[in-house]
């Protein structure tokens, strides 16, 4: 279930106890109870199982129903307070059912998850679509938005509805009865093929290339053959098993001497989802461009990308391709040059490939800066590091985090937990799933099991973080690369993002895509300060810091291969915005990819980071669909912001950092982001700022 439930994420959980609560179902069902427990309950994962979830969709759909029937059968003349609030606090028991399917799905996805998905997520969509095409409803919602200049509601009340209004509309509420008719199988067809989409690649993604001989893992570091090896025991092969996920393979690609099993393995990686078998994801993909521009057409727009971007800080499609395009010709440039340094270390025997990119650059940022990757997850033990975010939020903004590992249920048992307070107020607790397993989605990302409002009943939060990382043999330490610590302070920022905030109306939570990334992007410079260093990255064996002259070469490397990671982004966020901007939505999905790369001069040694049939941003629900440039936009506004503190001297400079909370970090979308972000700059981001941090050249 990967689709939004709730209109643009304006309506929320609710406290009304309806009498399904009170019957036999809600009494024996354990996903329809609510949740118990201190911190406000917690969510029950030791009694989550896929049978209870029929049951528990069903009933608490019919409550939401019930709920959102007793505001439109209201006599009263609508008013914010009996048609807004309610419907703020329209279907609790739903949302909570939804989260914990969503996380088992993304985290534990069985076989019986996966079919429970197949089924459920059209009929969701279609609840959803029930209650958005109600005209009753819609019709207080418009009364209620024509007189919101003159019934004494606070900005933030005529913000709220006006997003509601708003957010209504482009869901199809001013659509004839036909067209609501033809948008809801448009809707539900999208629900099955995101499904199908993710079962298909996690197929491909749960395969392994078994490695028998040793010799072929040549240069391999042993903590990464340690994680192979206990990845062929969980298998139960012999030898060694490189999981077709990205933080198994990169490592591979980057340390392995055999460029055959180089070849073998970054083969296997960019071709998941695009072998010609029963996981190939191309004809999915084609009906979902399809579906998606039908849609956006049946609601008055000229394509997908036209539709989705209305409500974000780039307005237009024109305005996110145009700041890709600044960006694009110096990153290609820069491309050529890294390729000329490799190949002149490779020699005239070997022409740089894609397969070769990673293990050659490595072999330039040795000669250049005597630095080897490998020479720097000694001090990055994974326990340690995380150790290091906690301390850095705490000095930041105050958040303090006692660990209570063990006291409330996780669904795997390796979770950890830490209750968080800030100047003495409960602000929630903190998740963390860190490592790869089998029927887990790949790459890393963030979730809220609930998130705070001030609206009684007020809520405190439940975040989480979930990464892949490689776990270690028995006994051993997790040792992670310097891009994975990256990684896990940039999914931390995001939780920092949920735990400082602090609106009144659930409906004012969520912000524009392309500022969803900026909070997590900024948390991200904090890893390589001197004193989380100092006190945290420290060697795994001998306790020593990290020495100043080895953090020196860190920080002489910073733009050292952005031609390489600029490209593989912004080739797959121009691709993304180019095939949603195709108006009949009318593609061979791997032929566009072709022509599309043609067409921009995509560098022929390195692939988009996500190909499209691979393309889960994409393809597993609407979210990032036309939205990828969002990390391009919101890096922007993440290195204007960084050096906001440099400017003050210090990247721990309080009155910079209680700033940032305060104006950006706890408002959630109480006001305009581009508005908030000018209140706490001074003036609009800068991208020079982003093309400083990159070393591209900067523009005049």
């Amino acid at each position: 279930m990967r689709y939004l439930l709730l209109a643009a994420g304006i309506v929320a959980a609710s406290p009304m106890t309806s009498v399904y609560a009170q019957t036999t179902p809600a009494a024996t069902n354990p996903l329809l109870a609510d949740w118990s427990g201190d911190y406000g309950g917690v969510p029950p994962w030791d009694r989550v199982r896929p049978e209870l979830f029929p049951q528990a969709f069903a009933v608490a759909i019919e409550e939401r129903a019930a709920e959102f029937a007793r505001i439109t059968a209201d006599p009263a003349k609508p008013t914010f307070a009996n048609t807004i609030v309610p419907m703020q606090l329209a279907g609790r028991r739903l949302n909570r059912v939804s989260t914990l399917f969503g996380v088992m799905t993304g985290n534990m996805n069985t076989p019986a998850y996966q079919a429970l998905d197949r089924e459920w997520s059209p009929k969701l969509s279609a609840a959803q679509d029930r209650i958005t095409f109600d005209p009753k409803l819609f019709a207080r919602i418009e009364a209620v938005y024509a007189g919101r200049a003159s019934n004494g509601l606070t900005p933030k009340q005529v913000r709220l509805v006006t997003r509601i209004r708003d957010s209504y509309v482009r869901q199809g509420a001013q659509l004839n009865a036909a067209q609501k008719t033809q948008l809801s199988t448009i809707n539900q067809q999208l629900a099955t093929a995101f499904s199908d989409f993710s079962e298909r690649l996690l197929a491909d993604e749960s395969t392994a290339i078994t490695v028998t001989d040793e010799a072929r893992l040549a240069g391999v570091p042993d903590s990464v053959k340690a994680v192979a090896k206990a990845a062929a025991v969980e298998r139960k092969s012999a030898g060694w098993a490189i999981v077709n996920t990205r933080s198994a393979v990169d490592p591979v690609l980057t340390f392995a001497t055999d460029r055959a099993l180089r070849e073998q393995v970054w083969r296997a990686f960019v071709n998941r989802g695009d072998n010609g078998d029963a996981n190939a994801t191309s004809a999915t993909i084609g009906k979902i461009v399809k579906l998606r521009a039908d849609r956006a057409h049946l609601l008055g727009f000229k394509t997908h990308a036209d539709w989705r971007m209305q409500d974000t800080m780039a307005k237009t499609p024109a305005a996110a391709m145009d700041l890709m395009m600044r960006v694009w010709p110096a990153a290609k440039a820069r491309v050529a040059e890294e390729v000329r340094d490799m190949q002149a270390i490779a020699g005239t025997g070997i022409t740089i490939e894609p397969w070769d990119y990673r293990f050659y650059q490595e072999k330039v940022r040795k000669s250049r800066y005597d630095l080897d990757q490998a020479e720097l997850k000694p001090y990055f033990e994974l326990n340690n590091i995380i150790q290091g975010s906690l301390y850095a939020a705490n000095r930041l903004y105050g958040l303090e985090f006692k660990e209570i590992t063990g006291t409330v249920p996780v669904f795997e048992p390796n979770m950890r937990v830490w209750h968080v307070t800030r100047a003495g107020k409960e602000v929630g607790l903190f998740y963390r799933d860190d490592f790869a397993r089998t029927g887990k989605r790949s790459g890393a990302w963030a979730n809220t099991y609930r998130g705070q409002r001030g609206l009684a009943p007020a809520q405190i939060v439940l975040s989480s973080n979930n990464n892949n990382f490689a776990r270690a043999a028995q006994g051993e330490p997790v040792l992670i690369s310097l891009d994975d610590a990256e990684t896990l302070f940039h999914e931390f920022g995001h939780a920092i993002h949920a735990m400082l905030q602090n609106v009144e109306y659930p409906g004012l939570a969520g912000t524009p895509r392309d500022f969803v990334e900026y909070p997590s992007q900024v948390n991200e410079h904090w890893l390589l300060t001197r004193d989380v260093l100092d006190k945290y990255a420290r060697h795994y064996k001998t306790g020593a810091a990290m020495p100043q002259a080895l953090l020196d070469k860190i920080k002489a490397s910073e733009t050292f291969n952005q031609g390489f990671a600029t490209v593989e982004y912004l080739s797959s966020a121009i691709v993304d915005m180019k095939l949603h901007t195709v108006p009949d939505g009318v593609v061979d999905p791997q032929a566009f990819e072709r022509t599309t790369l043609a067409e921009i001069g995509m560098p022929k040694q390195l692939v988009m980071r996500h190909r499209i049939p691979q393309f889960q941003h994409l393809f597993s629900s609407d979210s990032y669909s036309a939205g990828y440039y969002s990390y391009l936009w919101s890096e922007t506004m993440d290195a204007d912001t960084f050096a906001a503190f440099e400017e003050a001297g210090s990247p721990w400079d309080e009155p910079t950092a209680d700033r940032f909370a305060r104006v950006l970090l706890s408002t959630g979308n109480e006001t305009d982001r581009a508005d908030a972000y000018r209140t706490f700059r001074g003036r609009d981001p800068d991208v020079n700022a982003l093309l400083r941090q990159r070393g591209f050249p900067i523009s005049k």
